[in-house]
């Protein structure tokens, strides 16, 4: 079946360029240059979006709140330093992750997450599951998600000139957080907001009481955008966005510290500016572009050895993308170019850290990377019941080791093409097969430094190339909803640094084809709808494997985990549009006997590959809503995050390796116990 989708993806994708330009006005997006409401053919069924309405009334503080009713997403490293987040089990660094268009691209140290937002800021959070179509952009092996900030305009209320949020938060598992956001209209629908957040957090108690050491930090968040419409279809957008997260950690912030270990300084930091602008014309074709800026950075003072050292990731591109409508015909193509460099460095006294380095006259190491993509996709509606997609695109990969002088690249095209049709009212069918590529792209900025002599890039590396078929039914009637998805996914020539370095050329780090990755399985969801209730639900279950192994985070780090089944039932129920409650339960299944350390058997390190369980856990999460005034200027919310103070490790987190002799540290955070959210606002 797979061969077969293949083929017919190959054969339709060339059609895409005799789509003419139009004569209709094509579909436009907001302010910021990117649409809002496209219509997705491939992996249709399982694509999600987070409303703002839902982060705010969940009081979402990280990426765990965000995507908690997501059946396809999970995210561990339980605080937020080290949140990692798995789309069917694949690490994020095998996503394309942007906020407003911006990709947050490398990784900066593989114990913390690649990721950092502030869901305050957020208007709606877009996923894409699995490779999808040729608009996803560079690197999309797992999927995509768009994180989307608020329009100016939008927050002002009526013929309002200027206003103002405040909000001030308490948690009792344990801190506080407080966010002040003005906005206001400079001049017809052009507006201007700025938003500053601090989040103050103490160290976590998991659910037996027990305080987690070096989960205390302190965030700091500021924000500013202008834009809007200018008239004559000119729309256009300009952000700059800063945010800070410092505290005191363990050496690997993703692991628990033990009551003698030391904790040491640090401090990460992002900053991001995106400049959008789109034209409609009225006629048939629209234009979108956007450009960004992102520099990401990480220092941690490990006192005790080497001392200070940091990492910087900077990333800068454009994406420059056209619209065009023709009868039942509606085609995007554009161009997209990227250059990423990631650099680390000893920051400290050359008396500290010269012992621990390989040469004394070296302490600086970079890597830079450059990125080319072109891609199209049509979309064409021969019938009422019946939307057909179909797309292609051609990626060019450069990597070059500026202090090594190491060098790779590749290029190569990738097919899509779906379908949905009614086949009876309110039944739908949904098939798609997609293709995603993807070159080797900078590394792990704290990874970068190598013994002399040594390489860390396999000579002939190829480049990961993937191939996901679904397919799925959705049903609507009379305020039932349903679906049903089967995923099938094959990635080849996996690149991976494993663990533990082997022979000679090969450096500590070292990153080679390590073979295929399979993962197949199923996802259901139900929902009912009725007045004032609603009643949602899914099922999600998949295996993950490389050459046929169960795959596990530790071993398999920056590419995936593994999780067990996962179930999600939430219901609702909102008497007015100024009162609400909610109930949630989340509930992951044992995930018992898997095979680890295997790459320590094939070098030798020990006898025997080991077994490893992930205790399956449910969750109760409680959540109220209430606007006490008609004037709707003040808003109070509550939540209870794990209501029956479960104790837990997220299946998405590291596995409990301690009764393994030598790996007695190597096991992920446990979640946090029961936690009282209170928020109130006030809008001026």
């Amino acid at each position: 079946m797979l061969k077969q989708a293949h083929l017919c993806a190959a054969a339709l994708a060339p059609l895409i360029l005799a789509c003419p330009a139009a004569a209709q006005t094509v579909q436009t997006g907001p302010e910021d240059g990117h649409e809002v409401g496209e219509i997705v053919v491939v992996g249709a069924l399982t694509d999600v979006v987070v409303s703002r309405p839902e982060l705010q009334s969940t009081q979402a503080n990280d990426l765990q709140d965000i995507f908690r009713r997501t059946p396809s997403v999970a995210v561990g490293g339980s605080i937020g330093l080290a949140q990692k987040i798995y789309v069917r089990g694949l690490e994020d660094s095998l996503l394309n992750i942007t906020v407003d268009g911006a990709p947050q691209g490398g990784t900066l140290f593989h114990h913390i997450g690649r990721v950092s937002i502030e869901p305050e800021l957020l208007e709606t959070v877009e996923l894409q599951t699995g490779a999808g179509e040729a608009t996803s952009g560079f690197g999309a092996i797992g999927g995509a998600i768009r994180f989307r900030t608020r329009d100016p305009v939008s927050l002002l209320d009526h013929d309002q000139r200027f206003g103002a949020i405040a909000k001030a938060g308490w948690f009792s598992n344990d801190g506080q957080k407080f966010s002040l956001t003005g906005y206001g209209r400079l001049t017809g629908d052009v507006g201007v907001m700025a938003s500053f957040v601090q989040v103050d957090r103490e160290a976590m108690q998991d659910g037996d009481g027990v305080e987690m050491r070096g989960t205390a930090a302190e965030q700091q968040l500021g924000f500013i955008k202008i834009g809007g419409e200018l008239g004559g279809g000119h729309r256009f957008a300009v952000s700059y966005e800063q945010r800070e997260e410092t505290g005191a950690f363990g050496q690997r912030p993703n692991w628990p510290v033990r009551a003698n270990d030391r904790l040491f300084p640090a401090e990460a930091e992002r900053r991001t500016a995106v400049a959008n602008y789109g034209f409609a014309s009225g006629q048939g074709w629209d234009l979108e572009a956007t450009g960004y800026l992102t520099r990401t950075d990480f220092k941690q003072d490990r006192f005790d050895r080497w001392g200070l050292y940091g990492a910087e990731i900077e990333s800068r591109g454009l994406d420059l993308r056209g619209r065009f409508a023709l009868g039942d015909h509606r085609l995007t193509a554009g161009v997209e170019h990227r250059r990423d460099t990631v650099i680390s460095q000893y920051l400290g006294n050359i008396a500290q850290w010269g012992p621990w380095t390989w040469n004394p006259a070296v302490s600086r190491f970079e890597e830079r990377g450059q990125l080319t993509g072109f891609y199209a996709q049509n979309l064409w509606r021969p019938s009422g019941a019946l939307t057909v997609s179909f797309g292609a695109r051609y990626d060019d990969y450069e990597l070059e080791q500026q202090t090594y002088g190491g060098r790779t690249a590749s290029n190569g095209f990738s097919f899509n093409a779906g379908l949905n049709y009614e086949v009876l009212d309110g039944l739908t069918l949904n098939i798609g097969y997609a293709e995603a590529f993807r070159g080797k792209e900078i590394g792990d900025a704290f990874t970068l430094e190598s013994r002399p002599g040594r390489i860390s890039l396999a000579p002939g590396l190829q480049p990961e190339t993937v191939g996901n078929f679904e397919v799925g039914l959705a049903w609507t009637h009379e305020g039932w909803t349903a679906s049903a998805v089967y995923f099938d996914m094959t990635i080849d020539d996996v690149i991976l640094d494993q663990l533990g370095a082997g022979p000679a050329p090969q450096a500590s780090t070292y990153y080679e084809n390590v073979g295929r990755y399979e993962s197949d399985g199923v996802e259901l969801r139900v929902g009912y709808a009725n007045g004032p209730w609603t009643l949602d639900a899914y099922y999600n279950s998949y295996d993950a494997l490389l050459n046929g192994r169960q795959i596990e985070g530790y071993e398999e780090i920056a590419l995936g985990n593994s999780m067990g089944d996962s179930i999600n039932l939430t219901a609702s129920f909102d008497p007015s549009d100024r009162l609400g409650f909610q109930a949630s339960l989340t509930r992951y299944s044992d995930l018992n006997d898997i095979e680890v350390l295997y790459r320590e058997v094939q070098l030798g390190y020990i006898a025997k590959t080991q077994r490893v369980d992930k205790p399956g856990y449910a969750v109760v999460d409680l959540f109220a809503r209430w606007v006490p005034f008609e004037d709707r200027n003040i808003e109070l919310l509550g939540a209870i995050y794990n209501l029956f103070d479960e104790t837990y490790r997220a299946h998405a987190s590291v596995a409990d390796y301690s009764a393994i002799p030598g790996y007695e540290i190597v096991r992920g955070l446990n979640e946090a116990g029961r936690n009282v959210r209170l928020t109130a606002s006030y809008r001026f």
